[in-house]
This record gives structure tokens, sequence and C-alpha cells, in this order.
């Protein structure tokens, strides 16, 4: 009876380890094709690549700052009490933002500097960037193609949740508090809008690539820059601010005009 018992027995435990088996094999395959679907499916990551600086570049540019800067901010970029802010920390991009559109120098202390006429050529704006990022480090505008113009729809999405609060939804400008403002964007260069983005100049805060990826950085540049072309539906911008004013304006200018008309028939009656 116990000899009978052993070959059935012998069997199925058998079975039991050939299905164990084959189980493991099959959750082994499908792990492994699953890796290998998403290794093939993932998006290649962006990485920003600064532009090359050159030991030429940086020694005119310290020369540049010694000349116009280091009394506001110090010969070690550590700033100046009551004068100029320190620079350790705040990149080639800052610099590039600030002395490229003009702001710096600093023309007189007022609540916001303006952008005018820039001091220095582009070739020095470049030697200053590299003189300040060589000795402070900090956020570097990439090298190359800075408009995505694929991912508009994207780009005015990403505008309309961080940039139209204070920039408008035409790009236009704003007031702020204390006597600060949002600046016109029309002016601003591919360049001169990331570099903002990365250094928050004045009110404005930074956007770090954690925040705002650089494929929607120049997403956002891209629908600024598409923006400034648009052609204004109602054919006269009224400060850029839209539909709403140009409606505001029709409808008084139409109401009085028929509370003249009627005014003028009840003197004729």
């Amino acid at each position: 009876m116990k000899s009978s018992e052993k070959g059935p027995r012998k069997g199925r435990l058998r079975t039991k380890m050939v299905r164990r088996l084959s189980g493991s094999l099959a959750l082994l395959f499908a792990l492994t094709t699953l890796g290998l679907v998403y290794v093939a499916l993932s998006p290649t990551p962006q990485t920003a690549v600064a532009a090359d600086v050159s030991a030429e570049q940086v020694a005119a540019g310290a020369q540049l700052y010694a000349n116009s800067c280091i009394t506001c901010h110090g010969s070690n970029l550590q700033g100046v009490e009551d004068r100029g802010p320190s620079l350790i920390g705040t990149g080639q991009a800052a610099t590039y933002f600030q002395v490229s559109t003009g702001r710096m120098p600093l023309a007189d202390h007022g609540a916001q500097a303006p952008r005018k006429e820039p001091f220095f050529n582009p070739e020095e704006v470049d030697q200053l960037a590299a003189y300040v990022q060589a000795n402070g480090g900090g956020p570097v505008v990439p090298d190359g193609e800075l408009q995505n113009t694929d991912a508009l729809a994207l780009g005015g999405e990403m505008y309309r949740l961080n940039c139209a609060s204070c920039h408008n939804f035409t790009g236009q400008g704003g007031a702020l508090s204390q006597g600060k403002y949002a600046p016109n964007l029309d002016p601003a260069t591919d360049e001169q809008i990331y570099s903002a983005m990365l250094s928050g100049p004045e009110n404005m805060p930074k956007f770090s690539d954690g925040q705002i990826t650089p494929e929607e950085k120049t997403a956002i540049i891209a629908f600024i820059q598409n923006n400034k072309q648009s052609i204004d539906p109602g054919g006269a911008p009224l400060g850029g601010f839209g539909p709403a004013p140009e409606g505001l304006i029709a409808f008084v200018v139409g109401m009085s005009a028929i509370v003249a008309f009627t005014l003028w028939m009840g003197s004729r009656a």
C-alpha cells in the first residue's frame, strides 16, 4: 500500500516544481521585456550645454569688471553695502541679462533699472559674463537653439501659468508694487528671456530646470516670440490688454453717440 502511494506523490511534486520554475521564467521574461520597452520609449534627457569659454575671455572680462563694476560689486564679486549686490552664484545668465539689456552699469538708483542701450558691445558682454561665471559660478544659458517652435501650445500653457500674471497675456508688461513693473517683452531676445528665467531679475522669480525644464523654457520663448508677430484683431493694441479695453471703448463711444443723437432728436421735436 505504501509503495503504491509513492509513485503519484512523486509525480505531483515534480509537476509542482515544474509549474514554479516555468512561472518564475515567465515572470523574468515579462520583467525583462518591460524594461527593454521602457528603455526604448523613454525620451532622451535634455542636457544644457554651456558655450565654450577661453582664458582670454575671462582675462578680458576681468579688465572690464575692474574698470566698470568693481565699485559697486567689490573686488571679489562679494558686493558693496548700499551700492550693489553680491554676484557670487548669480552666474553667466544674470550677467548676460543685466549687461546685454543695458540695465547695467546702473544709470541711477531708482525703484527698478530700466532697459536702455547697452554700454558694452556683444563681445564685451560675453567677456564680462565669462569672468563672473569663472569666479562666482551659477546658472549658464545653454548654447544652441533656444526656441522650440514645435511646442507652441505647451509654451502658451506654461506662459499663462508662470508669466502672464505680471507680463500680461500679450507680453506687454504691467505695473507691480513699490514703483516696480514687469517690462514689455517685445525687445527681448531668446537669450535674454532664457537668462531672465534662470536668474530672476528684479521681482521676477527664478525658474530652475527642476521647476521648468529646458524643453518647457524653449517652448515659452517660442510662444513669446510668436506672439510678437500676431496681428491685433481689433486693429489697435490699446496697451495689449486684449479685447476687453477695445470692447469697453466701443461701448462708451457707441453709447455716447446714441445719447447725443437722442438729445439732438429731442431738441428738434
